[in-house]
């Protein structure tokens, strides 16, 4: 019986790497460990529900923070991934199971029962699956429509990149608030962080779901730190701009082990905000670039003003 909680277990493809040195994080980047009654009542709710989040799997910074507010968010589709991207810490190899048909209703009472103005909803990537998993996400929104009506639902999607194009209709069909897919980092930097994926095919998904519904919004982020300048970030703002992208989340890469892609600096918190004055100028609705940001870190609020911004923007046209 396979052990995610051994290293080697949870990530055979990187079993055999060389180690790469763990650099000590500047002051910048420290967070407090997780605790308090909020975490607490929240991380029973998972349990209760036998519900995965991307929050824990993928040893998120924030996990404290946000859960000590009562906001999880919940990965469907099991906890092991078909892909193996280097940064990744999420359990990669062949996952177990098949889908769990009543997973999107314990997703749904675990919303209710958070009370959740705001919920993210992410996933692993299920290659083995013929639609990539897109009824399964098609499911959970709408469960979470029929429990939570006044609940804004913000999904983080795979490529679909084996699948037909009506796999990326059946989500969209589903019409969330958020569609929401990373890039994750330059093209330049695919073949080795993430080679499983191809760039442009990412970028391409993100501008066919404004074709499908122009009134959707579309996010995506990257991190820094693997290896980029800032020439190519540069450039990945203005192809996601070319997509109509309207929310860049850009955020610090961190090591999860050292048998996982080395980090190659820390940016500084001046060259974020520089990040974010370049990425406004551009023309996005919203960007949040530092160095703890999350592709759901603060989702709620970010909607909100991501609404707002929307509306600003409509006003003066």
């Amino acid at each position: 019986m396979r052990d995610l909680k051994i290293p080697e277990q949870r990530h055979p493809e990187k079993a055999k790497r060389k180690d790469n040195p763990q650099p000590k994080k500047p002051d910048w980047i420290r967070v407090r460990a997780p605790g308090g009654q909020g975490y607490a009542d929240t991380r029973k709710i998972m349990r209760e529900h036998k519900l995965v989040t991307v929050c824990e799997e993928a040893s998120c910074p924030n996990v404290g923070e946000c859960w000590s507010q009562g906001h999880a968010t919940m990965m469907i589709m099991g906890e092991v991934c078909t892909r193996a991207c280097s940064f990744c810490n999420i359990a990669t190899g062949k996952p177990p199971e098949a889908l769990d048909a009543f997973e999107p209703g314990r997703v749904a009472d675990a919303v209710q029962k958070l009370g959740l103005n705001h919920v993210v909803i992410t996933s692993v990537d299920r290659d083995d699956v013929e639609d990539g998993g897109a009824e399964h996400f098609a499911q959970t929104i709408r469960a979470i429509r029929h429990r939570s009506p006044g609940t804004t639902i913000e999904i983080l999607t795979p490529d679909f990149i084996r699948c037909g194009p009506e796999a990326l209709e059946k989500v969209v069909a589903a019409r969330p608030d958020v569609f929401n897919h990373n890039l994750e980092t330059v093209p330049g930097l695919y073949p080795e962080v993430r080679p499983g994926a191809r760039y442009f095919h990412s970028l391409r998904l993100l501008q066919r779901v404004k074709e499908m519904d122009p009134s959707m919004f579309t996010k995506s982020g990257i991190m820094v730190g693997l290896g980029e300048d800032r020439q190519a970030v540069m450039q990945v703002m203005e192809d996601m701009r070319a997509a109509d992208i309207d929310f860049l989340t850009i955020g610090q890469y961190l090591q999860p082990t050292p048998k996982h892609h080395a980090v190659d600096r820390f940016v500084h918190p001046d060259e974020f905000a520089g990040y974010e004055k370049a990425a406004l100028g551009k023309g996005f609705l919203m960007v949040s670039a530092t160095p703890l940001t999350r592709s759901s870190y603060h989702a709620g609020d970010d909607f909100a003003r991501l609404r707002a911004a929307r509306e600003a923007k409509l006003a003066r046209a």
